[in-house]
């Protein structure tokens, strides 16, 4: 189901008109695929602080990652703030990492169903190494700043993304932005190239603020909704969070 931001900016902007979508009944596989390199730290920490969100949202949260794609990007593994739980897990591909994202999911209580998401670090390498895997990767969430050069990143991703799972259900976050109007703008020509080369729609996930507060959170290893909770940053990833979970309940559409 196609999406733009225009459409989930009742979150972001009080007063604003949109309409919401129903939860489904089916218990699903409450599954995000995340693609972030190694080195890449300002995502790491978007991702890492919406798991907490989820979490602070009440819901049961697994961030899964390859053990040895750790680095320096996440404090230690296991519980962390609010309960998520962070898991870094010996897989040598795709495959095998997402028979570990099952294992957890029914070992741990993830359901979608009852507010549950288990979001999975996926590194760029793999996704060609997942041939006609659809059921590797139902939902992809890519995480991108408004440059041109991250947009154009980002629609060459999409595109390998698709390649590898036709039916994949792929979403965009734009984050490090100051307004509305400028993360609007960075989906609409994502959207629009997205469509132009690979013939599929980009659903919105809204934004993530350009927030000083966020790149502390990095340094001190600390959630940015609990150490600065009333921050235009803690906002956003709260939004964010919210958007993630309510597409998570429902069947994931190419």
């Amino acid at each position: 189901m196609a999406r733009s931001l225009a459409e989930v900016l009742h979150y972001f902007i009080p007063e604003a008109d949109a309409p919401t979508s129903a939860p489904a009944d089916t218990p699903r596989l409450p599954l995000w695929a995340v693609p972030l390199g190694d080195r890449d730290v300002v995502r790491a920490a978007h991702l890492w602080n919406l798991a907490v969100e989820v979490a602070r949202l009440g819901g049961r949260v697994v961030l899964l990652a390859p053990e040895a794609s750790d680095g320096a990007l996440w404090p230690a593994p296991g519980r962390g703030p609010v309960g998520m739980e962070l898991v870094l897990a010996r897989v040598d591909g795709p495959a095998a990492l997402l028979g570990e994202a099952r294992r957890l999911a029914a070992e741990r209580g993830v359901d979608a169903a009852e507010g549950g998401l288990l979001l999975l670090r996926l590194p760029p390498g793999w996704i060609e190494r997942a041939p006609g895997s659809a059921a590797l990767f139902e939902r992809a969430l890519l995480l991108v700043a408004p440059e041109e050069r991250d947009l154009a990143a980002a629609s060459v991703l999409a595109g390998r993304l698709l390649r590898a799972a036709p039916d994949l259900a792929l979403g965009a976050t734009i984050h490090g932005v100051r307004r509305v109007g400028e993360a609007a703008r960075a989906f609409a020509r994502l959207a629009e190239e997205v469509e132009r080369r690979h013939g599929r729609g980009l659903r919105s996930y809204g934004l993530l603020v350009d927030d000083l507060h966020l790149y502390r959170s990095i340094v001190s290893r600390r959630p940015v909704g609990l150490s600065h909770p009333h921050s235009p940053a803690a906002r956003t990833l709260r939004e964010v969070a919210e958007l993630l979970l309510e597409d998570a309940r429902e069947p994931a559409l190419g």
